[in-house]
């Protein structure tokens, strides 16, 4: 049986049976600051980094691993950071199920599982047919932040991102300004190991919220077939 999702919130660990989907997030973490969001956050430094720098905003950490998720939580608690919302669970079945889309002005995405072997390829975060997932999550003006070390799929995903019809997307060719944003960043950095950034901005506009234009690779893996009664049915 898979592990339940966890919910933390500044209040308390919930399940999210207790909770329902999709979140309503405002309630979990009040106030009118804008939403952040890391996927795969790891040990948490960045996304603990900006939530104590940003009191003002809201911040959201999706990660899997159990003691990653612990990791942050007990961290947050000590600090007593009350801007932060911690879910454990699957990224992409968090974004299909749980999350509500369309909320987040920032969205973060740092070395995540290339997953290099072939037939592990559908487990990747970033694919034709879920980055229109993913990106759901960005409101209409949203910025995406992106980085890797596995530079094959850093080169997929820089491809898949720019022919996005709803993206404008750049490489950075030079580090983020405030330096490493996670341990791997700066492990990487030390080392002299290239590592590929993509920022880009969602370009999607207020009126076109659930209508937005779709990546063409996942667009055209989706069949759908209309229903024509028989002439004898009424």
């Amino acid at each position: 049986m898979p592990n339940p999702v966890l919910v933390d919130t500044p209040r308390g660990e919930i399940r999210l049976a207790e909770t329902g989907a999709p979140l309503v997030l405002d309630s979990l973490v009040p106030g009118g600051g804008e939403w952040e969001v890391e996927l795969g956050f790891g040990k948490g430094k960045y996304l603990l980094r900006r939530s104590q720098e940003s009191p003002e905003r809201r911040f959201l950490g999706v990660e899997m691993v159990t003691e990653y998720y612990r990791m942050l939580v007990a961290r947050a608690r000590k600090r007593g950071v009350e801007n932060l919302l911690v879910l454990r669970g699957e990224a992409l079945y968090l974004l299909s199920a749980v999350l509500p889309a369309g909320f987040a002005s920032d969205l973060h995405v740092y070395f995540p599982d290339p997953w290099p072997k072939a037939r592990h390829h559908k487990r990747r975060l970033f694919d034709g047919e879920t980055v229109d997932l993913v990106l759901g999550l960005l409101k209409p003006g949203g910025r995406l932040w992106f980085a890797t070390d596995f530079l094959d799929y850093g080169e997929l995903v820089a491809d898949l991102l720019i022919g996005h019809p709803e993206l404008e997307v750049e490489r950075r060719r030079e580090p983020w300004p405030e330096g490493p944003r996670t341990n791997y960043e700066a492990k990487y950095q030390r080392e002299g190991r290239p590592i590929l950034r993509l920022q880009g901005v969602f370009r999607g506009a207020e009126e076109k919220v659930g209508s937005a234009s779709l990546h063409p690779v996942g667009a055209e893996a989706v069949l759908a077939a209309p229903w024509k009664a028989p002439a004898d049915e009424p």
